[in-house]
């Protein structure tokens, strides 16, 4: 059997109020998760800040930055001197008045790759995204970086099977998820469990949906009233989970992958030769209550 083995990692972090100290200690472990092997590496969303979307303030913008930008030129010489490709989930400024929730991807030789800009934007107490972000409009993307082909999606993304099947059929053989989502401080302890699992398992069922790897990174810590859940994990094309992180403490974990169990789990569990694209129409309507 052909192997082509990848290894991947996950900075799972804290963030606090100095942005170029958020910045300073995911290069470091980005630098820890290369010694241990990792080729791509994977860093939570909106790494360089706090989470700020936790209320509406118009000083937040102050945050944003152009991609490429300055985060980007400072990863880009990392991949390059590492050789590993970096997955970096940042707040852009487009232009005045227009701001995205942004991926880049930056390959091992440093070049910037492109950007894939979050297309569900979420508008809860706790996740005020929509005054933040317009929803993105680089369609679903996948990037054929030196280790392989990987699609990236942002947190609210990963609870909507279209866009991870959309990103798959692309050729992604991996779906990054850069992620910030924890549970309130308020919440009784069985309401966090059942959070957790549902977010669990909808992005283990796109791994066996599709025949993917599914790595899903998201931050930790205790901001305001939003306790970040931890749990990064990564799961097989059959949904097994090879990695999961605790729920309260850093890690860097570095996962090795073999991307043929992407073509051997297609082979055996055929679900896209299988799918039927001449009965879904329907699925473009907003509901069907006609």
């Amino acid at each position: 059997m052909e192997h082509r083995n990848i290894s991947v990692g996950l900075v799972q972090m804290t963030c606090g109020d100095d942005n170029q100290q958020n910045i300073g200690k995911a290069m470091d472990r980005i630098r820890d998760c290369a010694g241990k092997g990792a080729q791509v590496i994977c860093l939570q969303e909106l790494f360089s800040s706090v989470y700020f979307c936790h209320e509406e303030h118009y000083d937040f913008f102050r945050l944003a930055e152009p991609i490429p930008g300055p985060t980007t030129i400072q990863l880009g010489e990392l991949a390059r001197s590492l050789n590993v490709v970096i997955v970096a989930s940042l707040f852009e400024k487009r232009a005045k008045g227009v701001y995205h929730n942004t991926v880049a991807v930056i390959d091992g030789d440093g070049t910037f790759l492109g950007k894939y800009r979050k297309n569900h934007i979420p508008d809860d107490p706790g996740y005020y995204e929509k005054f933040y972000f317009t929803p993105g409009d680089t369609g679903y993307a996948v990037f054929p970086t030196k280790y392989g082909k990987i699609g990236t999606l942002i947190c609210w993304d990963q609870w909507y099977p279209e866009a991870a099947r959309i990103t798959s059929l692309m050729g992604a053989e991996i779906l990054f998820y850069p992620t910030a989502i924890g549970w309130a401080t308020s919440q009784p302890e069985a309401v966090n469990q059942q959070q957790y699992s549902a977010w669990q398992t909808i992005q283990r069922s796109h791994a066996v949906a599709n025949g993917v790897f599914v790595v899903a990174v998201n931050r930790t810590g205790l901001e305001g009233e939003m306790n970040f859940w931890g749990g990064s994990f990564v799961t097989d094309p059959f949904g097994r989970i090879l990695y999961e992180c605790s729920h309260d403490k850093e890690e860097d974990p570095v996962v090795k992958l073999d991307l043929h169990e992407v073509d051997e789990a297609r082979v055996h569990w055929p679900f896209l030769r299988d799918r039927r694209i001449d009965t879904y129409g329907p699925i473009l309507e907003r509901f069907l209550d006609k």
